[in-house]
């Protein structure tokens, strides 16, 4: 018996000294039932687990780059899952577990298996404002000059989106997400870096409050009745929208510069809006009609089997749990590949292009996006 309780001291001091808390260590990862630390063996070198606490600075699919005690890690992370809540946001505070032992800051001799929410953090991320005018906006992205004269470029698949007046070219509009912006004194060669920020809601007004639709007028009130169309959005950029009407092949081309516009689940390819009018509509283009409004699908009143929107792009990384791409427009993306249903034929190497059907309300606070479906672009 006295032999056992010296064998629990000893246990408990050896993780003490490597820097892990035995029960933060234990509780989070070994219980989980996909790891543990070997026995030392005649053949067998015993494995050492750790974690290093720091703050997330940068993430390319593969790698991720933690800053700790003023330090620089960059970890491989392409065989480790990642179980942060927020996903991979610059600035949040994370943990990197991992078998092997660091020597300094050079993480060659070690293998990270898990990047996991830092236990007790110290700061939650916060719901930050920038305010500014638009520069340019695509289905992916949103570029604005801010009040201090700063060019950001954010990432906005999957944000809900109000605009009162309409969008276009320098419209003043109001920009919530949670992480840090890099700056170029933050070792950014490209300027200000907004690629792993969590964009949450874009509008023309400050608070976003979109108002309740009015009741339709009878016809003995106003003759001009309002009609309606269903399509599907192939694009956007600046203030013109490219959707195809449901079940043809005719494609319209919208100016959205003073329409009110309502996009809950942001403006994906494949995803549904709805075109508001009076007018007679000939068919084949939006020529003298009146355009009302137009309004997106809410993906969090569809079920997954029902969710449409996608987006496109080339694998830059990934992990055992996320594939990583980067879009058309410059964006980057990460999708948890969980729930995916995976047809593509490159077995998601990087450099293979791909198509990816996921659902903005299933991580409405994470950059990590719930991936869907998996195909070649």
């Amino acid at each position: 018996m006295k032999k056992l309780f010296a064998a629990c001291i000893c246990l408990c001091f050896t993780f003490s000294m490597a820097g892990c808390s035995l029960g933060t260590l234990i509780d989070r990862f070994v219980s989980a039932g996909d790891a543990s630390v070997s026995e030392t063996t005649p053949d067998k070198p015993r494995v050492y687990m750790d974690e290093l606490k720091g703050i997330l600075h940068d993430f390319t699919g593969s790698q991720i780059t933690v800053l700790a005690d003023k330090e620089l890690y960059i970890f491989d992370v392409s065989q480790a899952s990642l179980e942060c809540e927020d996903g991979m946001i610059t600035g949040d505070e994370v943990s990197v577990i991992y078998e092997g032992q660091l020597d300094d800051t050079d993480t060659s001799g070690v293998k990270a298996l898990k990047v996991v929410d830092e236990y007790h953090k110290k700061t939650q991320l916060k719901d930050t404002t920038i305010e500014g005018t638009v520069l340019d906006f695509t289905p992916n992205t949103m570029t604005i000059k801010s009040q201090e004269g700063n060019t950001v470029t954010f990432p906005i698949a999957g944000a809900k989106q109000y605009y009162q007046n309409g969008i276009r070219k320098d419209a003043h509009v109001f920009l919530h997400y949670k992480g840090k912006i890099l700056s170029p004194t933050d070792e950014n060669s490209g300027g200000f870096n907004a690629s792993h920020l969590k964009v949450l809601s874009i509008s023309d007004v400050e608070p976003l409050k979109v108002p309740e639709p009015t009741p339709t007028p009878s016809p003995e009130e106003n003759a001009v009745q309002e009609n309606k169309l269903y399509c599907v959005v192939n694009n956007v950029s600046l203030n013109i929208l490219q959707v195809v009407i449901e079940g043809t092949n005719t494609s319209l081309k919208l100016d959205l510069a003073a329409l009110p516009c309502y996009f809950p689940g942001g403006i994906s390819e494949g995803s549904h809006v709805t075109v508001t009018y009076t007018g007679e509509f000939n068919g084949t283009t939006p020529d003298g009609l009146t355009l009302l409004g137009i309004t997106g699908e809410n993906p969090a009143s569809q079920k997954d089997s029902h969710i449409s929107f996608r987006v496109a792009g080339t694998i830059i990384g990934s992990t055992a749990n996320t594939v990583t791409i980067r879009t058309g427009d410059n964006a980057v993306f990460t999708f948890d590949m969980d729930k995916a249903l995976n047809s593509s034929t490159g077995g998601l190497a990087e450099g293979c292009g791909i198509r990816i059907t996921f659902n903005p309300a299933a991580s409405n606070n994470s950059n990590i996006y719930s991936g869907l479906k998996i195909e070649d672009a």
